[in-house]
């Protein structure tokens, strides 16, 4: 089976989808959800800080880590500084994920 090394650094959103990509991602794992609801009071590309019922949540994110399968793992952070945030809502993408739907490649415009 072959496989992309790297993934693509700016990757989109598929213009013509199945309607999949949303559950295809949040089954991959490399989304990070917030599980409780709370406003963002920091975000950096190691962890985001949530505060939330007055507790502090701390979410880690992945930082070029190995995969089982050889590939990278990363997670960019998408929320901003100050942003309200519910609980399930995707806080940050990994490296095939754009706005919590799988994006695999780029769009191609072609004129014939």
């Amino acid at each position: 089976m072959q496989r992309q090394a790297v993934p693509l650094s700016r990757s989109e959103k598929c213009i013509v989808g199945t309607g999949l990509e949303r559950q295809a991602a949040l089954d991959s794992g490399v989304t990070a959800i917030a599980e409780h609801e709370g406003k963002i009071i920091y975000t950096n590309t190691d962890k985001i800080i949530l505060l939330g019922n007055g507790d502090t949540l701390s979410i880690p994110l992945v930082m070029y880590q190995r995969s089982n399968k050889n590939t990278c793992m990363h997670q960019k952070p998408q929320v901003p500084r100050g942003k309200c945030i519910k609980k399930g809502q995707i806080v940050a993408d990994g490296a095939a994920t754009v706005g919590g739907e799988l994006a695999l490649g780029k769009n191609v415009l072609v004129a014939y």
